[in-house]
Order: structure tokens, then sequence, then C-alpha cells
């Protein structure tokens, strides 16, 4: 008997992308005890992709049970052309986004979108100069100057799909990008120059 626990609970582990047999993300998402499985092991991936992308953790929080609700809802549409992680990932991203339009209409919420990164780094990493040059650079810089930063330059994400997320023009976009490379890389090279 415990051998067959054992095997159940190796079947089990939250790194397969559906879980214990589950061949798609509606599958998974009918079986309760499969999905809580693969959702305690996706919620910390999802929750610190987000918090380090937007450095508040009252948003990131919101964005992700935002981005897992939306998931659960839209589930048949999943393709499964990438792990489903990533998936809720990129749903949580676009939240970001959303929140970031509304709060540039009304200035009351301040995000820090990378300037705040989480606790869990380790304290070598966060004392290097370079990066702190590099957190001191983005942080000289505007919430959207930040955000599509963020979004291009390490989520790879193109300008035409950065656009539609801030609803702006593609060359009003790539002009916000522009002026954001060029501010990051004045302020960091006047850190470095020291």
């Amino acid at each position: 008997m415990t051998l067959r626990i054992e095997a159940a609970t190796e079947e089990m582990r939250p790194q397969d992308s559906f879980g214990a047999g589950a061949r798609s993300f509606d599958e998974l998402v009918a079986d309760q005890a499969r999905f809580r499985l693969w959702y305690d092991g996706a919620l910390p991936r999802v929750y610190g992709y987000l918090l380090a992308r937007c450095g508040d953790q009252a948003l990131a929080e919101e964005a992700t049970q935002e981005a897992f609700v939306e998931a659960i809802r839209a589930r048949r549409s999943f393709e499964g052309r990438s792990d489903p992680v990533t998936w809720v990932c990129a749903i949580g991203r676009n939240r970001l986004a959303d929140h970031m339009r509304r709060d540039r209409r009304n200035a009351v919420r301040q995000l820090n979108l990378i300037g705040a990164y989480s606790d869990r780094e380790t304290s070598a990493w966060r004392q290097t100069d370079v990066r702190e040059a590099v957190e001191q650079a983005l942080n000289a810089l505007t919430r959207e100057q930040r955000l599509v930063l963020t979004l291009h330059y390490l989520d790879h994400v193109r300008v035409r799909e950065i656009a539609g997320l801030l609803h702006r023009s593609e060359s009003a976009t790539e002009s916000l990008l522009s002026r954001a490379r060029e501010g990051f890389r004045r302020t960091y090279e006047g850190q470095t120059d020291e």
C-alpha cells in the first residue's frame, strides 16, 4: 500500500504540465485534487513573475488572482502550445497592463515596475554594483517607460503587441520605447562613470 501512495504522489508532481495524467487544462480544472496540486505549484511561479514586473505586492496578488480566474474561465481556449503556467503568466501580464492603463488615467496608485525586487532574491545579487546601477536607472524612468522596457526586453513582447496592451499607436509606442532606452542609457552611464 505504501508503494502505491508513493507512486501516486510521484505521478502528481506540480512540475507536470497538466498534473497526474490530465490531457488538457480543461480536464485538469475538472479534477479538483489534480487542479489543487497543480495550482499549489503554479501559484508561486505566477506571483513571483508578476511581482518582479510591478514591485507592488498587493498589485501582484490581485493580478495573480485575476489571471487564475480568467484562465479557469477560458480553460477551453488553452491550446496547449505552451506550458499552462506560462499561459497564466501571460494573462497576468495583461492584467498588469490593464492596471497600468487605469493608473495612468487617475495616478492614484504608484506602480514601481522593476524598481522593487522580491525579498527572496539573494543578498549577494542585490549588492552588486551593476544591479544597483540598473535598478537606479530604471527607477529614474516613468512608470510607462519601465513597463515598455520590461515587456520588450525581459518578456520579449513585440512593439505591436505592447501598443495593443497600452492602447497606443505603434509609432507612439516606438517613441516611448526610444525615450525609455535613451533615459535608461543616460542615467545608467552617468552612474557607472563615477
